[in-house]
């Protein structure tokens, strides 16, 4: 009878060197293809620079691509996606050193044996745990964010195939073998049992074997010959797309306008217009929609889906590249054609998207880089436009004069020092809704006078401060940015201040990540709730009463998502005796008020439900809470407003959190 180890009558060495031949071609084929895809990155996209901290991104792949931590944000399918992940990787690295222990040196064998054939066993049972959820969400729960659906069943089947094949040579070779030690892999010698009762010769089994083998060995040659060009690209690209994320700059910080020879600007009109890395998130996108979930303008019923965006950008990419490299005009643009003006100005740039993605896709920077394009041709909402244009006329959204931006203040005693005539400890950087909205005057001096109850030494800029500039940014008006940039810049050094404290976390997050470092001249910047944390701290601000109030909070976007200040607001809190109830979504999954990316200056247009009002819904349905704390100007005036639309208004009350402290002291 011929030995197992044959290959169709083919003995010891020859059978494995064929087996390992046919492999190594296919796998050879797959980096082939895939280096002609990937080349065109490059070629195709603009340069960009992602080479830097090496070992940074070394471990970002393994965090992210390999330990899949992104994944299990979502407990379903992150259990799904890593049981079917991690399967693999076990696959894999099982079959490597199955090659080595069995044709170069044995290295194992006795209880580590073992301890591997069971730890095989386990992950196949693993795997078909993993196939079968993947199957029943796609096909059963059918959740709308899912694409793919047809490309899909063959990629599930042809892998199910696969890992159901190697356990049936398992259990024919175990069904042949015998081994005493079979129990150890109880899947293969379940199996095994049943061969052996059909009462098959050990020649009809061994043949069995062969043909199962046979079969197994090419099938996987056929994955790896198909996989740069299936719908498991994203197995290759998706290392890759982590590796190269943004290291150079904080989240919270946009690219420059990026700029021909140092001199003509270029707007991301079309394909080659794009930056490499913006390639590559299009055939790294997995469809998996969790964006689209995440975006707050897509459930209120506007026509943007940021998968959509990116999917977009991957459809023209593959569509016009040989004629871009062939020096010909692409034939569709891509912005007001393959994806429309009013998909790109429903962004709020909230960047929840970017936090969802588990292949670190950057949406917002795509989208931002489409509207500045959007701008330079004209085409903005006049909402939009007249608030641009005050912002460059008045340094505010306003409209108004630059004397009445502290006209709040006026009632208080003692007044605030002027921060450009004498020395101040903190500069208060007040921001245009804090100034200028009647219906925030009054929050606006109830913050300077628990600053004055905690002993701060603080000055603000009257009426030389200007509009910071972040949503003027993230309207894509880049020019406009820059002016306010400067403006602001000469204030600040015209004044002698340690720190910059501001309630605005849009002002915030582009005071602190955006603006020149020479600017600040390394002075820090703080959100209002870290400074009056610092302060109960630090023992300078305390509180003559607990208020005992139970409150649910609001992580504000350019606050939190972008700049991870979570903790602080509710230590500030707790401090003041208030119990803080979760909303389902809170901190990185915090859910956009709407305001963001100018969004607060356009038109609505046509929704189901404003993203204000979805959330005043979300924190009216907790027990027991009556007050939606907020710490940001635009997050009082939209919940405000949202409050009175959805008749919550004797439900729930919109806060901001330096009342709270105020009502405690």
């Amino acid at each position: 009878m011929p030995e197992l180890t044959e290959f169709f009558g083919i003995p010891q060495p020859w059978g494995p060197i064929l087996i390992y031949s046919i492999m190594g071609a296919a796998s050879l084929v797959m980096l082939v293809r895939f280096y002609l895809e990937a080349r065109l990155w490059w070629k195709v996209g603009r340069p960009e620079r992602r080479w830097d901290h090496p070992f940074r991104r070394i471990w970002k792949v393994v965090e992210v691509a390999i330990a899949q931590v992104r994944v299990l944000s979502q407990r379903y399918p992150g259990i799904m996606h890593v049981a079917l992940a991690w399967s693999f990787f076990v696959f894999f690295a099982a079959t490597t050193l199955s090659a080595i222990n069995g044709h170069i040196f044995r290295f194992i064998k006795g209880e580590i044996y073992l301890i591997f054939k069971l730890t095989l066993d386990v992950f196949t049972l693993v795997f078909l745990v993993g196939a079968g959820m993947a199957a029943y969400r796609r096909f059963i729960q059918r959740p709308p964010r899912l694409t793919l659906a047809p490309k899909f069943t063959f990629s599930l089947v042809l892998l199910t195939f696969i890992v159901l094949n190697g356990w049936v040579v398992e259990s024919l070779r175990l069904a042949i073998q015998r081994p005493p030690w079979a129990w150890w892999t109880p899947m293969g010698w379940s199996l095994a049992q049943l061969w052996l009762a059909t009462g098959a010769s050990d020649l009809t089994l061994l043949n069995w074997h062969l043909y199962a083998h046979t079969v197994h060995w090419a099938v996987v040659a056929f994955f790896l010959v198909t996989l740069p060009v299936g719908t498991m690209l994203h197995v290759l690209t998706s290392p890759f797309n982590v590796f190269f994320s943004r290291l150079d700059r904080p989240v919270g910080a946009l690219p420059p306008l990026p700029m021909n020879n140092g001199s003509e600007p270029i707007f991301a009109d079309r394909v080659n217009h794009l930056t490499w890395k913006q390639l590559l998130d299009g055939d790294t996108c997995t469809e998996c929609g969790r964006c689209q979930d995440a975006c707050p303008a897509h459930s209120s019923g506007t026509p943007l889906s940021p998968k959509k965006v990116i999917l977009a950008v991957r459809d023209a990419f593959h569509e016009e590249r040989a004629a871009i490299l062939a020096g010909r005009p692409e034939a569709r643009a891509l912005v007001g054609d393959r994806i429309t003006d009013e998909m790109l100005w429903s962004c709020t740039t909230c960047g929840a998207c970017v936090a969802e993605c588990p292949v670190l896709i950057e949406h917002v920077d795509t989208i931002v880089a489409m509207r500045r394009y959007l701008v330079n041709e004209g085409r903005v909402d006049e909402m939009l436009q007249s608030a641009l244009d005050n912002l460059g006329r008045y340094g505010n959204s306003f409209g108004q004069s630059e004397r009445m931006r502290a006209r709040w203040a006026l009632a208080l005693e003692p007044k605030i020092k002027d921060a450009r005539r004498e020395p101040v400890e903190y500069l208060w950087f007040v921001g245009d809704y804090a100034s200028y909205n009647p219906l925030l005057a009054e929050i606006t001096r109830k913050t300077a006078e628990v600053f004055q109850r905690a002993g701060l030494d603080f000055g603000i800029l009257y009426e030389s401060e200007r509009n910071a500039g972040n949503d003027a940014r993230r309207a894509g008006e880049e020019g406009l940015f820059e002016l306010l940039v400067e403006k602001n810049s000469m204030a600040f050094a015209k004044a002698s201040f340690k720190a910059i404290v501001t309630t605005d976390p849009h002002s915030y997050n582009t005071l602190k990540n955006e603006y020149p470092p020479e600017a600040l001249d390394g002075r820090p910047v703080l959100h209002y709730t870290e400074l009056l944390d610092q302060l109960i701290t630090s023992g300078r601000l305390t509180f003559s009463q607990k208020l005992g109030q139970t409150v649910t909070y609001q992580d504000p976007c350019f606050l939190g998502r972008y700049n991870g200040v979570y903790d602080a607001p509710r230590r500030v809190l707790e401090a003041a005796g208030c119990r803080v109830v979760e909303m389902p979504r809170n901190r990185e999954h915090s859910f956009c008020c709407g305001a963001g990316g100018g969004r607060i200056w356009m038109q609505e247009g046509e929704v189901h439900e404003r993203p204000s009002e979805n959330r005043v819904r979300e924190a009216a349905g907790l027990d027991g809470v009556r007050s939606l704390v907020v710490a940001c100007p635009k997050d009082v005036a939209m919940f405000k407003d949202a409050v009175k639309t959805t008749s919550l208004e004797k439900r729930l009350a919109v806060t901001d959190l330096i009342e709270v402290v105020h009502a405690a002291l």
